[in-house]
């Protein structure tokens, strides 16, 4: 539609789930939707410190198989122990790994109840927001944030969040660990993992936060950028065009190949290395510890066992420091999608009245309506005055941009109005209850849709009480019997979703029907014969001629020939009405309306010369074809 503007900014005032706003962000926005699951969440993390805590014994009993090895030395049968300590190191291993699994099955659990209460919260917030949202946010964009975002933070919520408390526990536990045995060891192992400690802050603090946000944007950017140039290929292949015909996909490469390279080389590069560099060396640090220490030892014994547990558990300063890091990466990515999903849910919702009013008849009257779509710099609609008596048919006319789609859009609440008011039957449409406005108009548009299913179900979509006899006669009060009769199953054949089966004229027919089907007494068309060809536009009207019968009809058309017979005309230009009246008493008063009717009619006689100076006979199809419209917008009841 010509006049939609994309929607800059979202209200801050969003209604949700059980009417009260979510506060605050990050972890505790994201477990507000898990609800009396929460519980689930914080057992999980709780099960799964034990169980890395639990993971720490085998290693104390390693500790102890050295030590009485040593103890003994060369005697290895005196250490009568060395079962007992394998037995408790296999039981405790195995007791960790239920554990683990007792929390990832109650983390799970939250987590999909989690994303179920998300995606409900976000469908039922959609379900109230005003229709025209979904003319400036596409449906695949929806998707993406809904199924995309909460699929981060299911994540999040059923490995990441255990695994945090698994982190913090081995951390601690590490800690201890460490000066258990020998606090100079000790020392030198926490020695490296401050450092790397230091190193992965380096990289992940500061302004280098923003590379995540950066990153998500640079990948946005470049999947549109990649969706447009798959789409294009068709056009590249005809006329013979290069890649680099689409700079818009070379510069999204590029400017992520920048970003990553500038913060994985330019800023990562140094810290990393040293955080390898001292994590996965710890082992050499503990040597010159050792030759400080040694001098001064006394029990052998117990110095060369401490040496051999250290060496082994500084694999573990390692692993925890790994798991710091993706569980820090992930937390941050799942608040970027927590944002995105805020960001639907603070969509501005249709206020319900408290009072409900009903309107006393089919009319509709615009008293002095205003209306700029959010961050535009002037408004779509400017102090606009105009009425469409109950029975009556006007229509809106006027250049691209004029505002007669935003202005057909405001009757059924696709928006609320800025300033004045929208009136059906005498009711300002905000003091009608949304089901009964829905009830009281329908709507064909220029871009209608099929779903996937039979014509039957599709038809019966505006009123699914209907009768199947009802609803075959609205097929062909809409011109389809053609339709019905090509098909093999007739009314119960399976189309495909947006109508693949059939042609644009034909979707448009079927579409009609559905209209007329729904019997409503307040019409709204939006250039229906937009897409037709010649022999399916002067079905269309014939098919608008049954709908428009005794009902009041608001209709938005480019193609002159479909108005000639409304009761009023309404021309707009930039958001003010220009001109009004009837198709003679415009052509007759030559302003803006005369000029676009003859441009209207210099595109009918038009025609393609031959090559040779002759005529290719173009013309007088053209002009058969809008003698046919005509006849069909003329005669109201053809």
């Amino acid at each position: 539609m010509e006049e939609k503007k994309a929607e800059g900014g979202k209200s801050s005032q969003a209604r949700e789930k059980g009417g009260a706003s979510r506060q605050g962000g990050g972890l505790s926005q994201i477990l507000s939707f898990a609800g009396g699951h929460r519980r689930f969440t914080y057992l999980g993390i709780v099960l799964s410190a034990v169980s890395m805590l639990l993971g720490f014994v085998p290693y104390v009993c390693i500790w102890l198989v050295v030590r009485d090895l040593v103890a003994v030395a060369p005697d290895w049968s005196a250490a009568t122990s060395l079962s007992t300590y394998g037995w408790v190191a296999f039981v405790t291993a195995m007791v960790g790994i239920l554990v683990y699994f007792g929390a990832l099955m109650c983390t799970h659990i939250a987590a999909f109840r989690t994303a179920n209460n998300m995606r409900k919260a976000c469908a039922e917030h959609l379900m109230r927001v005003p229709l025209g949202y979904f003319d400036t946010h596409a449906s695949g964009e929806i998707r993406r944030i809904i199924d995309g975002s909460v699929g981060l933070t299911e994540t999040l919520l059923a490995h990441q969040l255990p695994d945090m408390g698994g982190t913090v526990a081995m951390v601690v536990g590490m800690l201890v660990m460490l000066f258990v045995f020998d606090w100079r060891m000790g020392l030198a192992c926490l020695f490296a993992a401050v450092i790397s400690v230091g190193c992965l802050m380096s990289m992940m603090s500061g302004d280098r936060m923003d590379y995540m946000n950066k990153y998500q944007a640079a990948m946005d950017r470049m999947n549109k950028a990649g969706t447009e140039y798959v789409r294009g290929i068709p056009v590249v292949k005809v006329f013979q065009q290069t890649v680099y015909s689409f700079k818009a996909f070379h510069d999204a490469i590029k400017d992520y190949g920048d970003m990553a390279h500038e913060y994985s080389v330019t800023l990562c590069r140094v810290p990393q290395s040293l955080n390898l560099t001292f994590v996965d060396g710890v082992v050499v640090l503990l040597v010159p510890a050792v030759l400080l220490i040694a001098p001064g030892v006394t029990d052998w014994a117990k110095f060369l066992t401490d040496y051999a547990f250290y060496a082994i558990f500084s694999a573990v300063i390692s692993t925890a420091l790994q798991r710091l890091m993706f569980v820090a990466a992930y937390t941050q990515q799942a608040g970027n999608a927590m944002s995105r999903i805020s960001g639907v849910l603070a969509a501005p919702t249709l206020a319900e009245p408290a009072e409900p009013r009903h309107p006393a008849d089919a009319s509709i009257a615009f008293d002095d309506v205003s209306f700029s779509y959010e961050g535009a710099a002037t408004p779509a609609l400017d102090h606009v005055s105009l009425e469409v008596p109950s029975g009556s048919t006007v229509a809106l006319v006027g250049p691209s941009g004029g505002g007669k789609t935003t202005a057909a859009s405001l009757v059924p609440r696709f928006w609320d109005v800025g300033s004045g008011a929208v009136r059906v039957g005498g009711v300002d449409v905000r003091q009608i209850a949304q089901h009964e406005l829905m009830d009281q108009v329908a709507f064909v548009f220029q871009n209608d849709r099929l779903f996937k299913g039979t014509i039957l179900d599709n038809v019966r979509a505006a009123r699914p009480d209907a009768t199947r006899e009802q609803a075959l006669a609205a097929l062909e009060a809409a011109q389809c019997s053609d339709i019905v009769a090509k098909m093999p199953h007739g009314v119960d054949e399976f189309i495909g979703t947006g109508g693949t089966d059939l042609s644009g004229g034909e979707v448009q027919r079927i579409a009609l029907a559905r209209a007329i089907l729904k019997d409503s007494p307040i019409v709204v068309l939006d250039e229906a014969t937009a897409f037709a060809d010649p022999e399916n536009e002067a079905l269309i009207q014939r098919a608008l001629a049954r709908l428009a019968k005794g009902r009041t009809v608001l209709m938005v058309a480019h193609r002159l020939s479909t108005v000639r017979g409304a009761d009023q005309i309404v021309v707009l230009d930039a958001g003010h009405v220009v001109e009004r009246g009837t198709h003679d008493q415009l052509v007759a008063a030559g302003g803006l309306y005369a000029r676009m009717w003859a441009d209207y009619q210099t595109a009918v006689d038009w025609k393609i010369a031959g090559s040779r100076g002759g005529s290719s006979g173009a013309a007088p199809s053209a002009r058969g074809a809008a003698a046919g419209a005509d006849a069909a917008a003329t005669g109201r009841e053809a």
